[in-house]
């Protein structure tokens, strides 16, 4: 975010009256109408910044700056570094490129929109303005094979998280967060690594968070939800994703002291085809059974009429 606007939006945010044009220009070193241009720029953006004629500007809630996610944080692992941006590629790729110029781990970058976003099996992931793009760099001491382990963590924190504000959501398998028959919420995790070794691991999601102002795009192969309209109210982005990192360093924190036994479990009693009839589409056609497990590699455990079957990867339906 450009620095002059994140320090009004600081301003603003921590000011319980109007902040007059003056006031910030002298902070900033401005003029008075170098000010408006930034305030007209944020609002375009879509800040709801209020203006008092004779007295100044005004927000009616905090907004999600670095500072202001910062001082709600009360994270061991994650936030370590917040990275604010309005607009980039794949907040996903961004990070593995810093994690490869040795950024530390606990960086969480965030994006109001994302032009070359993608989800599981290299599906487009839509970032629409009133969408939520995070990626969190992870570096554990971790053998690749348990990388998996850490894609359902972060949907059992989402899941947790979330339905504080929608009791209904649940996962649907691998890691997508579903309710009322629509998507609101998907991950993609991606490492570095060589044999036995994982040099990082990057946690991306994406939630909807409100109704987009101008549809869902058309080409969504599958029907998506937002947040607002799941719970009935309107969101903050500040509060949603304070909650969110909160939640998920305390699940990274249980599994690297407890394992992943207390994630699968968890996960298991939010997934929403547990014991259930489902088939699975596997790239190939269609295997019919019921949803017994997950194993520790994240394979759901298909019974079906030839026994017991490990899907690696797939799309689940429930019948």
């Amino acid at each position: 975010m450009h620095n002059v606007r994140e320090h009004i939006l600081n301003r603003l945010s921590l000011s319980q009256s109007p902040v007059s044009g003056d006031a910030i220009a002298a902070e900033l070193g401005l003029s008075r109408a170098a000010v408006w241009k930034h305030i007209q720029a944020l609002k375009k953006g879509g800040e709801a910044i209020e203006a008092y004629p004779g007295k100044g500007y005004m927000l009616p809630a905090p907004v999600l700056t670095a500072a202001q996610l910062q001082a709600r944080l009360s994270t061991t692992h994650l936030g370590h570094r917040l990275l604010l941006v309005d607009e980039t590629g794949s907040t996903n790729q961004d990070v593995m490129r810093l994690a490869e110029h040795g950024e530390p781990d606990g960086l969480v970058m965030i994006a109001k929109r994302q032009t070359t976003g993608r989800g599981r099996l290299g599906r487009r992931w839509h970032t629409v303005p009133e969408s939520l793009a995070v990626s969190v760099l992870l570096r554990p001491a971790l053998p690749p094979e348990k990388v998996p382990q850490l894609s359902l963590l972060t949907a059992v924190a989402l899941h947790e998280a979330l339905q504080v504000y929608v009791p209904a959501l649940r996962i649907k398998w691998p890691n997508d967060l579903m309710c009322h028959g629509g998507k609101l919420a998907g991950i993609l995790t991606e490492m570095r690594a060589e044999p036995g070794s994982v040099h990082a691991v990057v946690l991306g999601f994406g939630i909807n968070l409100n109704p987009p102002a101008d549809g869902w795009p058309a080409d969504i192969t599958q029907p998506a939800i937002d947040l607002a309209t799941a719970a009935g109210r309107s969101m903050s982005r500040l509060e949603v994703v304070a909650g969110v990192l909160n939640v998920l360093d305390a699940w990274y924190d249980r599994y690297l002291r407890q394992g992943f036994d207390p994630v699968r479990e968890a996960w298991w009693q939010a997934h929403a085809a547990s014991d259930q009839a489902v088939r699975v589409h596997d790239g190939r056609g269609y295997l019919h059974g019921m949803a017994r497990g997950l194993d520790h590699d994240g394979a759901l455990l298909l019974e079906t009429e030839e026994g017991m079957r490990r899907i690696i990867a797939g799309e689940l339906e429930i019948l």
